[in-house]
């Protein structure tokens, strides 16, 4: 795999945090591991753990049909067309 230098800028408290807690021939990996969990893969929506929840939910007819009736139940509850004066 090709690698590219980038560089960043960052609060000096940060940098020094950072430096303090990740051994100096770690931080490359250190970085590219955070960029790669929070990035996810590119064009993936299949490893976001959100969008596979989602999913999920959608496909689940129990589920569905409950939300349904919840619908039903619950629209218009509390409102009153004509409220008393």
């Amino acid at each position: 795999m090709r690698t590219e230098q980038l560089l960043l800028r960052l609060p000096e408290d940060l940098v020094r945090r950072f430096r303090q807690a990740v051994p100096e021939r770690q931080r490359s990996a250190f970085v590219r591991g955070l960029l790669e969990r929070a990035l996810g893969a590119e064009n993936d929506d299949d490893s976001d753990p959100l969008y596979l929840a989602a999913v999920a939910l959608e496909q689940d007819s129990r589920l569905t049909a409950e939300m349904t009736d919840w619908e039903t139940v619950t629209v218009g509850d509390g409102l009153e067309e004509d409220p008393p004066h």
